[in-house]
């Protein structure tokens, strides 16, 4: 049976709800993985969405920063919460759906504003984090899995407005790219999106401080839809909402959608 399921940075899931609300009214997705939920778990109003079927969840939060969690239409079961890099920070949750896959949810850290781990201790702590991604998926390989969430980096030079320009911009570094690239081939994971878009300038986020985000259109693909090799072909329909992220009191992410055949 074929399932769909959206990523989305929500940037405050209590501040947030009534546009969480209108997404799954309006697209339905059968998962909904969040992240910046801002939120602790029993805080997190579940009333609302359980009320358009969303019964299920698994999730990890922190009060007023961090914090991830998937929404399910059906059950789902907590498999694994990783504190990589080990911050104590709630950026991960792992759940298993009914179909056997599992479903990895990381928010990874942003790195502060400065590439350089001896200037800025958050940019040290973005590459460990990625560093330990990649140390456990190579000890544990991963099958019939999907990895999801906002990874805080831009990979590809179509994944932002101005390659050239944000080379030494947080998100588009080379060494955070490369690190990325190693958390990928750890994992044998392959990223869906650019499976299914192959080609063309792709964002998932636009920055608050623009006056007129979709005008000046400086965005940055920071999201993302990954799943192993073995049910990597069974992924189609890749999207990224971008009006989403012009509705009323709006997240900075606009939401990842893909489906799959499993």
């Amino acid at each position: 049976m074929p399932f769909t399921l959206a990523t989305w940075n929500i940037n405050s899931v209590r501040l947030r709800e009534p546009i969480v609300l209108k997404l799954l009214k309006e697209q339905g997705p059968d998962v909904l993985c969040l992240q910046e939920c801002k939120s602790p778990v029993d805080k997190i109003p579940r009333e609302g969405f359980a009320a358009l079927g969303y019964k299920h969840m698994v999730a990890r939060g922190d009060k007023g920063y961090n914090g991830v969690a998937t929404l399910s239409k059906t059950p789902i079961e907590e498999v694994g919460a990783f504190d990589f890099a080990s911050l104590g920070h709630a950026r991960h949750i792992a759940g298993r759906l009914e179909n056997g896959v599992t479903i990895h949810n990381f928010y990874v850290p942003a790195g502060g504003d400065v590439p350089d781990r001896e200037k800025n201790e958050k940019f040290g702590q973005k590459l460990d984090y990625l560093t330990d991604m990649r140390a456990h998926f190579a000890a544990n390989a991963p099958s019939k899995a999907i990895l999801v969430g906002d990874l805080n980096i831009a990979p590809r030079e179509d994944d932002v407005w101005s390659h050239k320009q944000l080379l030494k911009i947080v998100s588009h570094t080379p060494i955070e790219v490369d690190h990325l690239a190693e958390v990928q081939e750890a994992g044998k994971w392959v990223d869906i999106t650019r499976q299914n878009i192959p080609e063309g300038l792709l964002y998932s986020w636009w920055s608050y401080r623009a006056k007129d985000w979709s005008a000046a259109d400086k965005g940055r693909r920071l999201d993302h839809i990954w799943a192993t090799s073995d049910i990597s072909n069974a992924g189609h329909s890749s999207r990224i909402l971008r009006d989403v992220r012009g509705w009323e009191k709006p997240s900075d992410h606009a939401p990842v959608f893909a489906t799959f055949d499993v």
